[in-house]
Parts: C-alpha cells; sequence; structure tokens
C-alpha cells in the first residue's frame, strides 16, 4: 500500500471512531470529565492526522482538469447527417 492509501484507511477508522464517540455521548451524556476526554482525543488525532496528510510524501494538491476550449464558430453540418433531433426522430421520417 502506498503512503496515501495507508492515510486513507486512518481516515476512515478516525470516522468510525468519530461516529462511535457521538454515539456514546448520546446514551452516556457529553457533561463528565472521561467523555470530554475521549472526545478532545479524537478531535487531537484527526487534527494530527489532517497535518500528516498535508506533509506526507506525494501528497499533492487535486489537480484541476485541464480546460477544453470550444470554439465559437459553428460546427460542420457533415457532422449532424445521420442523427436524430431528440424527440422528433430522423430527419427523413415523419413523427409517429
Amino acid at each position: 500500500m502506498s503512503v496515501q492509501d495507508d492515510l486513507m484507511s486512518v481516515q476512515r477508522c478516525l470516522d468510525d471512531l468519530n461516529r462511535s464517540v457521538g454515539r456514546l455521548e448520546q446514551e452516556i451524556g457529553s457533561g463528565g470529565l472521561e467523555m470530554r476526554r475521549v472526545r478532545t482525543d479524537a478531535d487531537h488525532l484527526r487534527e494530527s492526522v489532517a497535518l500528516l496528510r498535508e506533509t506526507a510524501p506525494g501528497a499533492t494538491s487535486p489537480q484541476r482538469p485541464d480546460l477544453v476550449r470550444i470554439p465559437d464558430t459553428p460546427y460542420d453540418d457533415a457532422l449532424w447527417t445521420d442523427s436524430d433531433d431528440e424527440g422528433l426522430g430522423a430527419r427523413d421520417r415523419h413523427a409517429p
């Protein structure tokens, strides 16, 4: 596995952990010292992994795809010779 794959796996595990901690907070309550400590530790793990993802080797920001320039000139009519008009059928036939 690559570093990025491992980091994604850790991120998924942390997402599961946060969901589980949320369910525990609903059942136990979030007022106790132990529950606050668990929530804080889970948040710190999340922040640490986010920092690690930014500095990991091979970490690149997502690249925007190259834009395709569409010319303003009309298309060649030969492109549409055997095409159907949507909802109307072929040009040489009548609609039912």
